[in-house]
């Protein structure tokens, strides 16, 4: 064979860095990190890490109130889905569930928008209703009722997660 006709091997792909094997390898003992300092050190991360300066989220300033920890969120069913049940059959947020309506009921419930047309008779139960759904289930003989929310367990700021409230007054 002559070597003018050796061809390199065609890899798809880059070859992986074998890091710590031996100093001839060129990324042997400290395997290319350096000798010291926290690059060096396992567990090192530079988010957020701007040299001696104070990082930009701390020179920020903190401004404003976010609703999202408190805002109530609802599964949307509209009044055009209903159509699936019978004539005169009592719709629940169980109900619309085992149909796959509403795929997972969150902490607010399910609520009932107006879109589409109802030509059937219903008993809704939901958690909240807009008023052109009201109005077109009533128009259509059907009548609806408001049932309560699930709402998460409200902790008492005074009180330590651990301890009762009978060994709190004690």
């Amino acid at each position: 064979m002559d070597i003018s006709r050796a061809k390199a091997l065609v890899r798809p792909r880059a070859r992986k860095k074998r890091n710590g094997r031996g100093t001839g390898s060129r990324r042997g003992k400290t395997s290319g990190r350096g000798r010291d300092g926290a690059r060096s050190r396992s567990g090192w991360s530079s988010r957020g890490m701007t040299g001696g300066a104070v990082p930009l989220w701390r020179r920020l300033p903190k401004v404003g109130f976010s609703n999202a920890p408190f805002r109530t969120e609802y599964s949307i069913v509209n009044v055009g889905q209903l159509n699936r049940f019978a004539d005169g059959a009592l719709v629940t947020p169980e109900e619309l569930g085992r149909l796959g309506i509403v795929k997972q009921v969150p902490n607010g419930g399910v609520k009932i928008l107006g879109e589409g047309e109802l030509q059937k008779a219903l008993t809704v139960r939901a958690n909240a209703f807009s008023k052109s759904a009201v109005a077109k289930i009533e128009s259509a003989g059907g009548s609806v009722d408001r049932i309560a929310g699930p709402r998460p367990p409200v902790r008492h700021k005074m009180r330590s997660r651990g301890a009762s409230p009978a060994q709190q007054e004690a």
